[in-house]
């Protein structure tokens, strides 16, 4: 028997949400890649649902990449200009 909304069987419509099946790729870092798994948390959620799971992990990609812009290096010394005006 099909839904006469849809034209889907009536078992598939009852079934619930179904997971996309995308794939996701490791990317080697693991703070990336637990972000990457959450995204799977929104095959069993409702539409409704979805838009907190993304906030989330965009929420986390944004933090990463914000870090990768943080570069360790040496501090000035206390009480040192930090830079210096070599203009002629």
């Amino acid at each position: 028997m099909t839904d006469p909304m849809t034209g889907a069987p009536q078992d598939e419509r009852e079934a619930g949400p179904l997971p996309l099946g995308v794939d996701r790729a490791p990317t080697g870092d693991p703070a990336v890649d637990g972000l990457l798994v959450r995204l799977a948390d929104a095959d069993h959620l409702a539409a409704s649902g979805h838009l907190e799971v993304y906030e989330d992990v965009h929420r986390g990609l944004r933090d990463a990449l914000t870090a990768l812009d943080r570069h360790p290096g040496p501090t000035a010394p206390s009480g040192a200009p930090a830079s210096y005006d070599n203009r002629s």
